[in-house]
């Protein structure tokens, strides 16, 4: 009986420890929340970092990413940071984020030598941290979906990058209750991240922001 209680206890004990880091969590990332702005608002930065998502079979973007593009392009027409950083999984040769993010900014116009492409934005730790340490990003403007971006916020805050968001919605999304849901734990994975200073899956070289994007091209236009 009395190991049994011990047990129990010790289940209890990691129950409250895990709903106290949950709950820590969310606060810490949902303070984020007011740095996220419109286009109006935002300060000029370094950068516009436009953080992957799914890419259909035909190549073309999927609405959610379709929208992070149409924003940064937004943004960059607006003068808010003369250079996007592009960074998505494209660690495999059969799935490839970063590539069609880039035809699709080609053809709103951007400039090409204003295109950086981050090919091992695996996540969205990945990116933050590799924006900061390999691309030396000091301020960023990161345009992705509400619910995404106060995540996205304190990874960069905590590494040192001067971040703000603007939200890239124009539709509502058929999984728009998955992501939110899905977002609830991402959160705490990335507070995580944050407080045992987690490196990346992928490093590397670094590379100039302020430089030519075709640097980090790895095909033609």
């Amino acid at each position: 009986m009395r190991l049994a209680r011990l047990v129990w206890g010790g289940i209890v004990v990691l129950i409250g420890l895990a709903i106290a880091l949950f709950i820590s969590a969310q606060a810490a990332v949902g303070s984020l929340a007011n740095r996220i702005l419109s286009v109006d608002e935002v300060p000029a930065v370094q950068v516009i970092i436009v953080p992957g998502a799914s890419v259909l079979p035909s190549g073309q973007p999927s609405d959610v990413l379709r929208d992070r593009l149409l924003m940064a392009n937004e943004l960059y027409a607006a003068g808010k940071a003369p250079k996007i950083l592009l960074s998505g999984d494209h660690t495999t040769d059969d799935y490839d984020e970063v590539n069609a993010m880039r035809k699709y900014l080609l053809t709103l116009g951007v400039a090409p030598q204003d295109i950086f492409l981050d090919h091992a934005g695996v996540d969205t730790y990945d990116t933050m941290y590799r924006a900061a340490h390999i691309f030396g990003v000091k301020s960023a403007i990161v345009a992705s979906q509400t619910f995404h971006l106060p995540r996205a916020l304190y990874i960069g805050q905590a590494l040192g990058i001067d971040a703000y968001g603007v939200a890239v919605e124009k539709q509502a999304y058929a999984q728009d209750e998955q992501f939110a849901l899905r977002e609830r734990f991402a959160i705490v994975k990335a507070y995580v991240e944050v407080l045992f200073g987690a490196l990346p899956e992928y490093q590397g070289a670094t590379i100039d922001i302020t430089g030519d994007g075709q640097v980090t091209w790895d095909e033609g236009l």
